[in-house]
């Protein structure tokens, strides 16, 4: 197996996204590739890194949509799984006249749900520097404990872990289920992305140093972001934290965007050779911009893997400002 710059666990889905009207005044729906962990690797292959993705797919039409559309990005699809027990899982995104979104999902259950443990390809995260994992995958059986498996394997095998709980309540049966299963992946994280509403549901404050410090102080994990949508980012790495502003783009579809943020900042903290914990205060302000420009760049066009950046708008964007 050849080496791997990041491997990520989870959930591959199709985004159907408002594509305008017919003639006859009915709403069109547009198919993406979607899913946080897929489109986070897709982020970093578009940057310039070796990617690969774990994860289970229906045998249909848009399973098979999904593997060609990774592989089309250059992720690594050796370790997807198709089945035919369920089908894919669908999302159709609902965008309001600022470009934010809300979701109904088609998955009772989908095939994402249904990978196990005995599923994972070990071989290639054991390959790869860098883990990734969300939550999504954690709100059934037999998928949540693979999830978590894989992200102990990876811990205990001195890789980078990230994770991204990417809160979805619509999705999970239980909300104290999903608070106590996202806080267990805490555990095996090093560096953990949230937005303010997830850091909220965690902590229970909504203050940014305080929320994130019972986070570091409880879990220890060595670099904590939150999402600031067009304002930016704020981190905290220890007792340093920091505010990031963002890029000011025309917004015309924000999703992906905090996918996105996530792929930037972690192209750049894999590009300074570092763990977390050894960034120096100008290098987490390098990271921050990278993934606040990212995220950016993305809003502007429409869809998730689609819209992600290439290294040379990155660098353009972060030249620019």
């Amino acid at each position: 197996m050849n080496r791997l710059d990041a491997v990520a666990i989870g959930e591959l889905l199709i985004d159907f996204t408002p594509a305008g009207v017919s003639e006859q005044g009915l709403p069109r729906y547009e198919q993406n590739p979607g899913g946080a962990p897929a489109n986070v690797m897709a982020g970093l292959t578009k940057l310039g890194k070796r990617t690969a993705f774990i994860g289970k797919v229906g045998e249909d039409a848009f399973g098979r949509f999904l593997t060609g559309e990774l592989e089309k990005h250059g992720v690594d699809t050796g370790g997807m799984v198709f089945t035919g027990e369920a089908g894919t899982t669908l999302a159709f995104v609902s965008l309001d006249a600022s470009g934010d979104r809300s979701f109904s999902f088609y998955r009772n259950p989908g095939a994402d749900m249904l990978l196990q443990e005995s599923e994972i390809d070990w071989e290639r995260i054991g390959a790869a520097a860098l883990f990734h994992f969300g939550s999504v995958s954690m709100t059934h059986e037999p998928s949540a404990s693979a999830t978590l498996r894989a992200a102990a394997y990876a811990r205990r095998e001195g890789k980078l872990v990230s994770f991204d709980p990417n809160l979805r309540p619509l999705l999970w049966p239980d909300l104290d289920r999903a608070k106590r299963l996202i806080l267990e992946g805490l555990t095996y994280s090093d560096v953990l992305k949230l937005s303010e509403e997830e850091l909220h549901f965690l902590t229970g404050e909504r203050d940014l140093e305080a929320g994130t410090r019972q986070l570091q102080e409880q879990y220890g994990t060595p670099l904590i972001f939150v999402t600031l949508g067009p304002d930016g980012s704020f981190y905290r790495q220890g007792e340093r934290t920091g505010r990031v502003p963002g890029f000011a783009v025309k917004a015309v579809d924000t999703t992906g965007a905090g996918d996105a943020f996530f792929s930037g900042a972690l192209f750049r903290l894999m590009e300074s050779g570092k763990r977390p914990e050894a960034l120096t205060e100008e290098e987490l302000g390098e990271v921050c911009r990278s993934g606040n420009a990212a995220g950016a760049l993305t809003t502007t066009r429409k869809g998730a893997i689609p819209a992600l950046p290439s290294r040379e708008e990155l660098d353009q964007l972060i030249r620019g400002n």
